[in-house]
């Protein structure tokens, strides 16, 4: 069994944390953003959010939808979606020992991929720009994935 210590020491795991930390810290961001775009939009989801705003007929003109709150939600998903796997795949191939330069650059690529796709999203900047964002990230977790299958597990 690996010992704590010998796991903070790892030059790897400690890059893997810091990159999975800021990731995580972004996707964060798109809750508060979320929230932010229906607050003062005064667009909600669900009934019971409405009563702050109104009472019975009159608190059902903030049920409704927005193109804007829609679109910072949509990427909030999308970031569900694909940091997720991120951070398991990564987990694991930051402990499987790979080079520090190698792993680095994975972890780089992905947190500059989403940030990118994030900024295409909301901008909304023309495609390909979110899908290039978009494919990125999702290559970087796939060559991990298959550094990993390929090198440390046994198929």
């Amino acid at each position: 069994m690996v010992d704590l210590s010998q796991l903070t020491d790892d030059e790897v795991f400690r890059a893997f944390a810091s990159y999975a930390t800021i990731i995580l810290s972004k996707m964060m961001l798109m809750s508060a953003a979320t929230a932010f775009y229906r607050m003062t939009r005064k667009v909600f989801a669900n009934p019971e959010d409405c009563a702050t705003f109104g009472k019975g007929e009159n608190a059902k003109k903030f049920l409704r939808t927005d193109d804007r709150v829609e679109r910072v939600r949509r990427a909030h998903l999308n970031d569900l979606e694909n940091i997720v796997p991120f951070l398991g795949i990564g987990l694991l191939y930051s402990l499987s020992g790979p080079d520090l330069s190698t792993a680095v650059l994975h972890f780089r690529i992905f947190v500059g991929a989403r940030i990118y796709h994030t900024i295409a999203y909301l901008t909304p900047l023309p495609q390909p720009n979110r899908a290039l964002g978009f494919f990125v990230g999702y290559g970087v977790t796939l060559s991990m994935a298959y550094r990993l299958l390929k090198s440390r597990l046994y198929l």
